[in-house]
């Protein structure tokens, strides 16, 4: 397993996980409900970014590996997975919206794995869809943990209508990835 900075920043992602869902349920008296939303959205924001610049500086010192290309992904859907389910327990977004955005990730997986076994990974590559609905997210999930206004925004209303949005190109995204392996798949499975 190489160790480089890049890979050390998806490192620091994995360990931030816990410690945005753990500011709601670690019993610390100082931190009260507005400052748990808010130590949570850092956190949050701070590993997003890890997760722009571990990719930036990997391509950029030429330090990619199959291991951080394991790692990358598999850190960014904890990520989301572990904020979707403290903010359906918050009562801040709808479980079906969760289960659409985290059952499509592991479709998607799975469906990667696959195709990187047969040797065609380059027909589920990440497409310019699933960077919008990548952003959508990670724009969303900051707002929905804040969930207070912020300089005049109904973050929790705006961060809902933009996760509902993310929903959207997650399915659109996953019928993509879908349709372009649909050949593959077919003539695998003899249909």
């Amino acid at each position: 397993m190489p160790f480089n900075i890049p890979i050390l920043l998806t490192w620091l992602r994995v360990a931030l996980i816990p410690l945005v869902v753990g500011v709601f349920y670690l019993p610390v008296d100082w931190l009260a409900p507005p400052d748990q939303s808010l130590a949570a959205t850092l956190i949050f924001i701070v590993a997003a970014v890890t997760d722009w610049f571990d990719g930036y500086l990997a391509r950029r010192w030429n330090q990619t590996s199959a291991f951080g290309a394991f790692l990358d992904p598999v850190a960014d859907k904890l990520m989301v997975a572990g904020a979707l389910l403290l903010l359906v327990h918050l009562d801040r977004t709808n479980a079906v919206i969760a289960f659409i955005i985290i059952g499509r990730e592991i479709a998607i997986s799975a469906l990667r794995e696959w195709m990187a076994q047969i040797g065609a990974s380059k027909s589920v590559a990440v497409s310019s869809i699933g960077k919008i609905k990548t952003a959508a997210q990670m724009i969303s999930i900051p707002m929905l943990l804040y969930a207070d206004p912020l300089y005049g925004i109904d973050t929790l209303y705006a961060g809902q209508r933009l996760l509902d949005i993310a929903a959207v190109l997650t399915i659109w995204s996953m019928f993509y990835y879908l349709r372009k392996a649909w050949p593959l798949i077919k003539d695998r499975a003899g249909i």
